[in-house]
C-alpha cells in the first residue's frame, strides 16, 4: 500500500522510515551541513554526490509496519525531537534546526507541528548555490521512483537508478573539478564494509582530491576498528567523528554511528569538535554517551 502526501511517494512498510529523524540521522546531518558550508566557502562550484540517497524525504506522521503487521515505534522523538523545540541552541545546531524548519514548512506542515523530515538529499539541496550541482544514486526502483518525483522540477539535480558504487566511478571526476561524496549505505550486508572500502579505492583513483564522507553504524566496535585499518592504506588524510549515544556494555544494538572524511575541508576539523559535545549531551539513552573526534594515522 502507498500513499502520497504532499511531495512524497512512500510505503506504508518501507523497510527504513521509521528510522527518519533519529540520532543517526541528527549527527549526519549536522555534520553534512557543516560540510557543505565548508566546501561552499570557495566561490567555484561543486558536485554534490549522495551514492545511496534513499527517499527525499519522510512524511514523520506515516506509521512504519513491521512485517507481522504490527506498527513500529518511531525514533525521531529521540532524534530531532529533543532539538525542536529546544532553546537557545548553539549555532550549528540551530542551522541544522533552521533547515528541517524549512524542510518541513515547505512541505505544508502548519505553526510549530514537527510533521517532515529531510533526507540527506534535501539538506544538501535547500543548501545549493547556483554554481551548484546534485547528483543522487539509488538502487532500489521504488526509492529511485520516489526521489525522482521528489526532485522532478529540480535543474540542478539529476537522479540516477543506479549502486551508488557504479556512481563513483560514472560521476567522478565532475567538470567542476570540486566534490563532496556522501557514501550513506543501509548496512544491510555484513560486507558493506568491503564494499565501502573498495569504492572509496574507485573514487580515490578517479579523483584524489575528492572529498569523501562515510557514515557509518556502531553495533560491533571490531568492525568499525577494521574499517578503520582499511582506510589507512589509502594514505589520504581522514578526519573520524563518532556519537556514543551509550557505553559499550548496554544493551542498546546500536550504541552510536561515526563519520569518516578524506580530504575533509579546512577548518572543519574545529567546527566538528565544537558541536560534538553538545550532540552528545542533547541525544545519550544512557551513561556512557559520549563524543570524540580523531585523525587517522595513514599505514607506514
Amino acid at each position: 500500500m502507498t500513499v502520497r502526501t504532499g511531495l512524497f511517494k512512500l510505503s506504508m512498510n518501507y523497510r527504513h522510515h521509521y528510522h527518519a529523524g533519529n540520532y543517526a540521522d541528527v549527527f549526519k546531518h549536522v555534520l553534512l551541513l557543516q560540510l557543505v558550508r565548508a566546501m561552499q566557502r570557495k566561490d567555484k562550484g561543486m558536485l554534490y554526490l549522495d551514492t545511496h540517497a534513499g527517499r527525499g524525504g519522510y512524511d514523520l506522521s506515516v506509521t512504519s509496519l513491521l512485517p507481522d503487521g504490527r506498527s513500529r515505534e518511531p525514533e525521531f522523538p529521540a532524534g530531532i525531537g529533543r532539538l525542536w523545540a529546544a532553546a537557545p541552541l548553539p549555532p550549528a545546531l540551530a542551522d541544522y534546526v533552521d533547515l528541517v524548519r524549512r524542510f518541513n514548512d515547505r512541505h505544508g506542515a502548519t505553526g510549530s507541528e514537527l510533521k517532515f523530515y529531510p533526507g540527506s538529499p534535501w539538506i544538501a539541496k535547500l543548501l545549493l548555490r547556483p554554481q551548484d550541482r546534485m547528483a543522487l544514486c539509488e538502487l532500489r526502483p521504488d526509492d529511485a521512483e520516489a526521489l525522482d518525483f521528489e526532485f522532478a522540477r529540480e535543474s540542478r539535480v539529476t537522479v540516477q537508478a543506479i549502486d551508488g558504487y557504479t556512481g563513483l566511478k560514472a560521476m567522478l571526476p565532475p567538470l567542476e573539478k570540486r566534490a563532496l561524496v556522501l557514501i550513506d549505505p543501509p548496512f544491510e550486508s555484513k560486507a558493506e564494509f568491503v564494499g565501502i572500502v573498495r569504492g572509496i579505492g574507485d573514487a580515490l583513483r578517479r579523483m584524489p582530491s575528492a572529498v569523501l564522507a562515510v557514515w557509518y553504524p556502531i553495533t560491533e566496535r571490531a568492525r568499525a576498528d577494521e574499517f578503520h585499518y582499511a582506510v589507512r592504506t589509502f594514505a589520504t588524510p581522514a578526519l573520524v567523528a563518532e556519537l556514543m549515544i551509550a557505553g559499550e556494555s548496554s544493551a542498546v544494538r546500536m550504541k552510536g554511528c561515526g563519520l569518516l572524511v578524506l580530504n575533509p575541508p579546512w577548518k572543519i576539523e574545529a567546527e566538528i569538535r565544537e558541536v560534538l559535545p553538545e550532540l552528545a549531551e542533547r541525544l545519550m539513552v544512557e551513561a556512557g554517551g559520549a563524543a570524540r573526534c580523531w585523525w587517522l594515522v595513514p599505514e607506514q
